[in-house]
């Protein structure tokens, strides 16, 4: 349900980022007929426990792997990725934390925010598990005094969703006991996440004491955990078109709207991004496209 125009790698590009000694000898390791081997057997209690931790030096070494491997498509590309990307005013108070396609958003907001004075920022989470925590930190301004993170899942039952706990837990183990975490929710099952809401987010970072597991983009009137909107704010960049079609399913609408898009696409040299959103209710059900 969405369309979007990409600067792609190329296949010849990409293959010289490869290693083919050691693709050719993982295929090597697999199971084949030709070569037969045992794998995958039962382990004992004698010996299960330390095959588990001997894994440990793996999952350490991910980080700094994942990182020269970034670079390195930063230099065919020049698009720079890092294993925890900071955006916004250098000297922040108020930081946000999360990550997937919540953050464009969150950008945004930010650009917004600080050009009209505000001093906020965002760390964009780009390599989850293993968790790094010393790439963590060092993405975080050292003038930083409050955090939210920002979990597009739910836990029922946990003391907090996944990416809240490990934020919390890395601060805590460096000794970082001076940040106030708070933790929320936003976007499940495609609600709407919009500048708006994330203003909420640091209007809520800004009080004397924020609101702690908190929803944003509902009006939950049952625990009473959702922030209140302020003034709807219009984050988008100068220069930026955007429309906005409704139509009843089946009427074409979103299928003229999908071939118009690739036109302009395929055919200018125009970026173009368009999203589709229609119900489970198919024909006669209202359809929505941006």
């Amino acid at each position: 349900h969405e369309i979007q125009k990409i600067d792609g790698i190329e296949y010849d590009e990409m293959a010289k980022l490869v290693p083919w000694d050691k693709v050719k000898a993982f295929r090597e390791r697999a199971l084949n007929p030709e070569h037969p081997h045992q794998q995958g057997t039962a382990q004992n209690p004698d010996i299960y426990f330390q095959g588990r931790e001997a894994a440990n030096k793996y999952y350490l070494a991910t980080p700094d792997i994942v990182e020269e491997v970034m670079n390195e498509v930063g230099e065919l590309t020049g698009r720079h990725y890092k294993l925890f990307d900071y955006v916004g005013a250098p000297d922040a108070d108020r930081v946000i934390i999360a990550m997937g396609s919540g953050c464009d958003a969150a950008e945004e907001t930010v650009n917004y925010l600080n050009k009209r004075g505000e001093k906020v920022g965002l760390v964009k989470v780009h390599l989850y598990r293993p968790f790094s925590m010393k790439h963590f930190l060092a993405a975080i301004p050292a003038t930083c005094k409050k955090i939210a993170v920002l979990d597009r899942t739910k836990e029922p039952g946990s003391l907090g969703e996944p990416l809240y706990l490990d934020v919390c837990s890395a601060l805590r183990e460096a000794g970082k006991n001076d940040i106030l975490v708070v933790g929320g929710r936003y976007g499940l099952g495609s609600k709407e996440f919009n500048p708006t809401m994330v203003k909420a987010v640091y209007d809520n970072l800004a009080k004397d004491e924020p609101k702690n597991h908190f929803t944003v983009g509902i009006i939950d009137d049952v625990t009473g955990t959702s922030l209140e909107l302020g003034e709807k704010i219009d984050a988008s960049p100068e220069g930026l078109v955007s429309c906005m079609f409704y139509g009843l399913g089946s009427d074409g609408t979103v299928g003229a709207n999908k071939n118009s898009i690739k036109i302009i696409g395929d055919h200018t040299d125009m970026y173009a991004q368009a999203y589709f959103s229609y119900d489970s209710k198919k024909s006669g059900g209202i359809t929505v496209s941006h």
